[in-house]
Formats: C-alpha cells, sequence, structure tokens
C-alpha cells in the first residue's frame, strides 16, 4: 500500500484544548497507511516543559514553520483610519477589515503555503481550528485541487467570502457538535460538506498525584468545598465570572450556603492567558483575592482537577469543551451556561447543572444548591464519568476522523 502524505496545518499561537485533541488523534492515525507532516506558524510552548514541535516529533510527524507575511509598514495606519471612517457601521467597518486582512495576510499567506504543500507532496490538508482561521490553508488547497478536510472545533459564523471558499475548497468539515455545524450551516456553509464527530477521551487517562497532596500544595486545607475551571485565560472565557460568584459564597457573608464547610469555599483557577492580571485585579478589587488560587499552565492539569469538588465552566460559546469531557471522567460535577457544545455534554440535573440564567450571581446559586447534597453530586460525578465512557471514547473519535479520511483520499 503506497503511503498518502496528510499535511496537518494549524494556525494557532498558543497550547489549548484544539492542540491535546489533535495530538490524540495524531497518535492513532496508522503510520503504515498515513505519513503526516505538521505546518505551523508558532512552536508555541507546552508550559514550560515542552513544545508543540516536540510533541509532534515525539509521535513520528515532521514538522514544518512556516513563515507568516509581512505587512506594509503602513497597513496599521489604514485599518485604524477605516476604523475610524466607518465608525457609524459595525458591519462595514468589519467588512473593512476583511478585505484589508484577506489582501495584506491570507493572500499572500495562501501562496506560500500552496508552495510548501507542493513541496511536500501533500495529497490532504487537514486544518485544525476552524474555517475563519484557518483562510489561508483553504485557499492554498483550492488552488492547487488538493483535497482539503477543515476541524472545526469551535463555533463559528463565517462571512460570505469565508463560506464560499469553504463551499469550493473544503471536502469535508468536521464539526465536534451539531452545534458547531449548525452554525456553519446558517453561515452558508453547504450542509452535505458536515459530518458531527464528537471529541472524545481516552478512559485511562488520570491524575498523576493525589488530590490531598495538590491541595496541600496549593495551600488548600482539606474540608474546603473548592470549585475551580481549567482553560486559557481569554475574554471569551468568561473566568471573570467565576471570580464574581465569589462574594456570595463567601464565609460569613449574608449569602454564604448555611451547609458550607469550616474552611468555607475556594476558587483554582488553572491556566494563563492575556486576563490573569485584569482577573487578580478583579479578585482584589471584591475583596476575595483570599478565596482565588491562580495555580498557571499545568502540564499536570488533569490533578488539579480532580482536586476540585465541582467543576465550572462560564464561557460564551465552546465547540464541545474537552475540559468538561475531562472533568466528568474524573467524576467530577459539571456547571456550565446553557451554550452550544455544552448542551450536548451535560446532561442537566444527572451529570451536572446547565444554567439558564446570566452572570456571577447564578453560578453562586448553583454551588450552594449542589454542595448542600453530597449524595446528590456523587451521583452527578459517577453518571457523568459512565457517560464520557461510554459515548466520548477516544477511539470512537478518532474512528470517526479517519472515515472521513478514508471518504475523501481512498
Amino acid at each position: 500500500m503506497t503511503k498518502k502524505t496528510i499535511a496537518i496545518l494549524d494556525t494557532g499561537r498558543e497550547w489549548g484544548g484544539g492542540t491535546n485533541s489533535m495530538l490524540e488523534l495524531v497518535a492513532r492515525i496508522d503510520k503504515k497507511r498515513y505519513r503526516l507532516k505538521a505546518l505551523f506558524y508558532d512552536n508555541y510552548p507546552k508550559g514550560k516543559s515542552s513544545t508543540v514541535k516536540a510533541e509532534l516529533e515525539r509521535l513520528g510527524v515532521e514538522f514544518i514553520l512556516l513563515r507568516r507575511p509581512q505587512r506594509l509598514p503602513y497597513s496599521k495606519a489604514v485599518r485604524e483610519a477605516g476604523r475610524a471612517l466607518f465608525f457609524f457601521s459595525p458591519s462595514l467597518k468589519k467588512r473593512f477589515v476583511f478585505s484589508r486582512d484577506y489582501r495584506e495576510r491570507i493572500v499572500p499567506a495562501a501562496i506560500d503555503i500552496a508552495d510548501v504543500l507542493k513541496k511536500t507532496g501533500a495529497d490532504l490538508l487537514y486544518l485544525n481550528n476552524q474555517p475563519s482561521s484557518n483562510l489561508e490553508g483553504i485557499l492554498a488547497a483550492g488552488s492547487l485541487g488538493l483535497p482539503c478536510v477543515q476541524h472545526s472545533r469551535a463555533v463559528a459564523r463565517l462571512n460570505a467570502s469565508e463560506a464560499g471558499a469553504v463551499n469550493a475548497a473544503v471536502s469535508k468539515i468536521i464539526c465536534v457538535s451539531s452545534g458547531v455545524r449548525d452554525a456553519l450551516v446558517e453561515s452558508g456553509v453547504e450542509a452535505g460538506r458536515c459530518v458531527v464527530v464528537y471529541n472524545g477521551i481516552d478512559k485511562d487517562a488520570g491524575p498523576l498525584r493525589d488530590a490531598r497532596e495538590v491541595r496541600s500544595s496549593l495551600g488548600i486545607v482539606a474540608d474546603t468545598f473548592l470549585i475551580g475551571t481549567v482553560g486559557s485565560l481569554l475574554k471569551r472565557k468568561r473566568t471573570a465570572l467565576l471570580i464574581d460568584a465569589l462574594p456570595f459564597l463567601k464565609k460569613g457573608g449574608k449569602n454564604a450556603c448555611p451547609r458550607m464547610s469550616s474552611a468555607g469555599v475556594r476558587c483554582l483557577i488553572v491556566g494563563d492567558g492575556p486576563e490573569m492580571v485584569r482577573l487578580k485585579e478583579k479578585a482584589k478589587r471584591l475583596g476575595v483575592e483570599d478565596m482565588v488560587v491562580f495555580a498557571g499552565f499545568s502540564n499536570d492539569a488533569l490533578s488539579l482537577a480532580n482536586c476540585l469538588d465541582l467543576f465550572i465552566l462560564p464561557s460564551e460559546g465552546e465547540g464541545l469543551p474537552r475540559v468538561i469531557l475531562e472533568a466528568m471522567l474524573l467524576s467530577k460535577p459539571v456547571v456550565a451556561f446553557d451554550v452550544s457544545g455544552v448542551r450536548e455534554v451535560v446532561d442537566d440535573g444527572v451529570t451536572g447543572l446547565i444554567l439558564k440564567k446570566e452572570g456571577g450571581e447564578a453560578i453562586a446559586s448553583s454551588v450552594k444548591e449542589l454542595m448542600s447534597g453530597a449524595a446528590r453530586m456523587k451521583a452527578m460525578g459517577e453518571a457523568g464519568r459512565a457517560r464520557v465512557i461510554k459515548e466520548f471514547a477516544i477511539d470512537r473519535y478518532a474512528a470517526g476522523v479517519m472515515r472521513v479520511f478514508e471518504e475523501v483520499v481512498p
């Protein structure tokens, strides 16, 4: 059998759930059938211990660093002038910015990527993100007539140009949830190109350290009721809502749960990103800095998640959040807002709670509701673990993606 060459294009700048899911897939692709080459703009770090290049090469994947197109010296000034000119119309402003980016960055990048794809002898281009951030790859594949598969890991609203490029050049779009598929179709992507393959997780994955050891290392006493989250600290993740919830849970406060433990409630935030400083400032401003532990990025996030009593995901939108699968695998009840992706994983009232109201007070109310019933929380955790193992197995995820590859490149 002649090996097919799959080129993987990832335009991201930092480690995230999409990186982990991509590596899980790469580890399970049949290397006797496929040769893999990875095209990245950045060799971004995995905490302080590794990089994406090192992790891919460990899996036998050739890593190719792409050149980012250089913008013209005056391009920033032109974009700012355009934003000012179209201040009265957000839609016109957005179209202007896109048109400048398309000409100055996307088209030159597509030409460079097409050249790399020709040199690598790629039989298939696999895009790991979502169409808007992979547009240069879509154009490159289209210019070569190269089969192209987009793995869309987040809910995306495309403009007409992006949807047109997808319909012209992308053979199949793997959507990590029905919500992702629906958003793409609403944006103008042809439904027949979309196939849902849920993210998966290895049922044998587990924490490397004991929960009590982790709590002790973080200065959290054993009987503390610990809530928290794991993820990049970005605006769209809305981690600030967790901070907003804490005044309603403060020990001794009038809003505190009557069954609160003697150690009270604390919040563990695992991850790093541009919102870190703002989050710390907010905790201080609200007088709850003593309730929050910022753990930073961790290569052993499962051990940190495992020491939680309750996992909370405050994001405003997700594709199908891997961190929820990890929390459920660890038998943690999950609290999240009613957004795309979440409702396909969390069984409301069975494996956790889906919040219909917004804001920190809604989070605090759910925390107080659950911490009052240890038996209910235990049952939710057990139900969540059982659901993940049954419906979101990593082998099912890998097999679903492989079926798409085989369909596109027989």
